[in-house]
């Protein structure tokens, strides 16, 4: 274990992006993860493999070889006899429990008094962010459907209590709490959740014991001065001011986020500095140089030939329908579409392995994604889609390289053939069924819905007419490449969807360390 840099305790922890920002600042010589708690456990696989992962190259790099041999497959099992140790521990570090429970919570306090005796005497941060479920704006309005649900009654609602009660009893010298925007506006009792938050999150002593008596936070924005302190009245903030928005620090993805920081009040030297702006990087700077992958047809045989005759004929047809002057462009480009279906793409990098290399013009993101020990390219295969559908893709595709943004709806889905066999889809409540990624900005928020279906994450290709696998959606959440999602392909959507931009935390990371050193801040 590193004594000279800061523990790190990681709530809700997912796959660990938020985790994987701050443990590889610096080269993970500055922050370290003691303690890693998720209940799912399938993102928990993963979450330990990381641990694993850290362990390895923070102390006996020499046996990395072990876990690069399970990503390209030619083991069954990440570690090897020489590294069974370093397993365990990583089994010890990231914590498969829940917490709210009587279980979790006993196994969760257990872990972290036994990892900060060992520096008692070195400030250490908590990081995390609640599920977000009840407060995110689509799950809300799934809520306003059910008869019968009350939001006092839902207990995801409270769960931030336990990530509160952390704070209570172990005093982090500073926190780093995310979630959804909906956070926002979400209310229980008719009173804004939020405002509850910031009220129990400046002073935990008076949320959980009635008195205010105890340690005390300053709550800071990372992005304006926006500050709130124990007696402060949240009425009188500009919530949006918490706000990050991920694209404006070179993620790219349009990701929305509040991110709170809190800082305990004899730690408080003054306002944490403002993350700094970042050049945009668009999707095909992220995820152009991957190889190209052709989708797959579901409910009917499938090959490469079968899908490119079966694809480039359904094509031929749209083209042919575009009797319009207006619709002549599309028509054409559908043609051309066609035409390069014969290039016969493989439908997964896993299945046909390809040489791993893929740089993406900027030598920053290069640097934090790209590792050359990896030979081939991990969570990179294509779904399978209704032939129907990949119409609807292809088009959306054309439509998105003339246009430059995604057609919306029945009013820019004109060709015949075109429009699903849903009672809705004239209505406009599902203008943004079939949602293309276009080239040349951040993509739309990679969210854990992307694990349904691939309707609102289509690829700006024709030619490989598919929706964007694991790995680009990885990419577009700057996971490193060598971060290997466990579990089945919707698991590992799933946990892409719901994680941090871990370059998005790196950033958050720098900040932190500079503040707690008494740098930076003023």
């Amino acid at each position: 274990m590193k004594r000279n840099s800061i523990p790190v305790v990681d709530l809700f922890a997912g796959p660990g992006g938020l985790g994987e920002g701050f443990s590889a600042f610096n080269d993970g010589k500055s922050f370290h993860i003691v303690v890693s708690a998720e209940k799912d456990p399938i993102a928990h696989k993963t979450l330990r493999l990381r641990a694993f992962y850290r362990l390895l190259r923070s102390e006996r790099p020499e046996l990395l070889s072990d876990y690069y041999s399970y990503c390209h497959g030619e083991t069954t099992e990440p570690y090897s006899e020489a590294s069974e140790d370093l397993w365990k521990r990583a089994g010890q570090e990231a914590l498969c429990i829940e917490l709210g429970t009587e279980e979790g919570n006993a196994e969760l306090d257990k872990a972290i008094t036994s990892a900060l005796c060992s520096t008692p005497n070195i400030p250490w941060v908590l990081i995390g962010g609640p599920p977000c479920q009840a407060y995110s704006l689509v799950g809300r309005a799934r809520n306003k459907g059910k008869a019968d649900y009350k939001a006092e009654g839902d207990n995801r609602h409270f769960l931030y209590k336990e990530y509160l009660r952390i704070i209570q009893r172990y005093r982090p010298a500073l926190f780093v709490m995310e979630n959804v925007k909906g956070l926002l506006s979400a209310k229980v009792n008719d009173s804004l959740i939020f405002h509850e938050i910031l009220r129990d999150l400046a002073c935990p002593e008076r949320a959980i014991e009635g008195v205010c008596n105890g340690v005390r936070y300053k709550i800071f924005s990372m992005v304006s001065d926006q500050s709130f302190s124990a007696e402060d009245d949240p009425a009188k903030l500009d919530a949006n001011s918490f706000i990050i928005k991920a694209e404006d620090y070179g993620i790219p993805q349009a990701r929305h986020r509040v991110i709170l920081v809190g800082v305990r009040e004899d730690m408080v030297s003054g306002p944490i500095p403002n993350l700094e702006k970042q050049e945009e990087v668009s999707v095909e700077d992220a995820i152009d140089e991957l190889p190209k992958l052709r989708s797959r047809l579901s409910k009917q045989p499938d090959s490469p030939e079968l899908w490119a005759d079966n694809l480039g004929i359904l094509l031929d047809e749209l083209a042919d329908s575009a009797v319009d002057y207006s619709m002549q462009d599309i028509a054409t480009g559908l043609k051309q579409a066609a035409g390069s279906l014969k290039k016969h793409f493989d439908h997964g990098a896993n299945v046909y392995p390809k040489k791993y290399d893929a740089e993406t013009g900027s030598e920053q993101l290069d640097a934090w994604l790209m590792d050359k020990n990896l030979s081939v390219w991990l969570n990179h295969e294509s779904r399978s889609h209704r032939i129907d559908d990949l119409g609807r893709y292809a088009y959306a595709a054309v439509f998105a390289e003339q246009h430059n943004k995604s057609p919306k709806g029945h009013a820019e889905f004109l060709l015949p053939g075109l429009a699903p066999a849903h009672k809705n889809w004239e209505s406009g409540k599902f203008s943004d069924r079939f949602r293309v990624q276009t080239r040349n900005g951040p993509s739309s928020t990679i969210t854990s819905h992307i694990s349904k279906d691939g309707h609102y994450f289509i690829h700006y290709d024709p030619a490989q007419c598919r929706s964007l696998t694991v790995r680009e959606a990885a990419r577009l959440q700057t996971f490193p490449d060598n971060y290997f999602f466990q579990g089945p392909r919707t698991e590992q959507f799933h946990q892409v969807g719901n994680a941090v931009p871990p370059l998005l935390a790196n950033q958050i990371a720098a900040i932190v360390l500079d503040y707690i050193n008494g740098e930076g801040a003023g």
